[in-house]
């Protein structure tokens, strides 16, 4: 890493345009060179599929005369074109994939790149040419520790899979929402620095409470977390755990928790059904500091020594007019 030892002068300003133009090549492998159409030429696939695939990774259109592609797009859309010609995944997957691969990577480019610009604010000694040096021992560093995670990761939904029980093969799951009380107030009374140290904190502490307690969070949307564990009983855990953690906080906002058991449906990484919903609309219900569950929780946790729960009075919501809520608490 670069070393200003014994200049206790800072840098000039970086050229702006000119450190995001080097960033950019170090990125991307290369200069761009290619149209929409060159590119799509290079890669053997027509122009519409290959407007199709950039759309489904979440990037803009491009027009057909700029010169906005590198060798790297040219294989990267090689490679999901042969996923598909070698069938191992059909069209419609095609598209499913490459869009859920957008919409997580780009999120996690997003905080990466927030990290990176904060790092630099704090490195005012750091030049423009020290600051590319920089990201690139970064870049493979960071790519290394990605492709470690998202390994382990596949190793354990793969795991699961393989070796999960009848019940768990059919997608039988706990589903837990997960919402922080009175959010939109604060997005009013808080700074934009102050709210993303706050959904910050929210979302660590909520990852770390819910794979402590044998869940996955499956996404987090600013305000809430959407969590599903393999039990009702570990659905229980997480819920009441993430309550205690917020009070042990002190200074983190009340959350509302919704619980629901039932089957899903689990499709690339995310979780679709009656359950989910019906978590959905309990949290709405949910007072906060407390936790809604529904009934086949209860039922399917009658008898179970560390849970109490107590059936509330129906109340009718979007999409169910007989929804029988029960709260959830530890025994005493």
């Amino acid at each position: 890493m670069p070393s200003n030892a014994g200049d206790d002068e800072p840098a000039p300003a970086p050229d702006l345009a000119a450190l995001q133009a080097e960033f950019e090549r170090t990125l991307l492998g290369g200069e761009r060179k290619f149209t929409r159409i060159q590119v799509s030429e290079r890669a053997g696939i027509s122009s519409a599929r290959a407007e199709r695939m950039w759309h489904a990774l979440g990037f803009a259109t491009v027009p057909d005369d700029e010169i906005a592609f590198t060798d790297g797009d040219v294989e990267a859309l090689r490679l999901v074109a042969a996923l598909e010609d070698d069938d191992f995944i059909d069209p419609a997957m095609e598209s499913s994939l490459a869009r859920k691969l957008g919409q997580t990577q780009s999120r996690l480019a997003s905080w990466q790149s927030a990290m990176f610009l904060e790092f630099l604010a704090g490195s005012s000694k750091l030049s423009a040419d020290e600051a590319i040096e920089v990201a690139g021992l970064l870049l493979p560093a960071m790519e290394r520790l990605q492709n470690y995670v998202w390994r382990r990761h596949l190793a354990a939904a793969a795991g699961r899979a393989v070796a999960g029980s009848d019940e768990l093969a059919r997608g039988i799951r706990a589903v837990g929402f997960a919402d922080i009380v009175s959010y939109t107030r604060l997005t009013r009374r808080l700074t934009e620095t102050e709210l993303g140290q706050l959904i910050e904190r929210f979302e660590g502490m909520a990852a770390d409470v819910v794979a402590l307690n044998g869940g996955r969070v499956i996404k987090s949307i600013g305000d809430e977390v959407l969590f599903v564990t393999d039990t009702a009983a570990q659905g229980a855990a997480v819920a009441l755990a993430l309550q205690d953690a917020v009070r042990t906080a002190g200074d983190l906002p009340e959350l509302r928790i919704g619980l629901a058991y039932g089957s899903i449906l689990i499709r690339l990484g995310d979780v679709y059904g009656e359950v989910v919903n019906i978590a959905a609309r309990l949290t709405s219900e949910c007072k906060p500091g407390r936790v809604l569950a529904d009934r086949e929780v209860a039922a399917a946790l009658d008898g179970h020594e560390a849970y109490h729960l107590h059936r509330l009075r129906r109340v009718s919501v979007r999409g169910y007019r007989h929804l029988v809520p029960y709260a959830l608490q530890r025994a005493d």
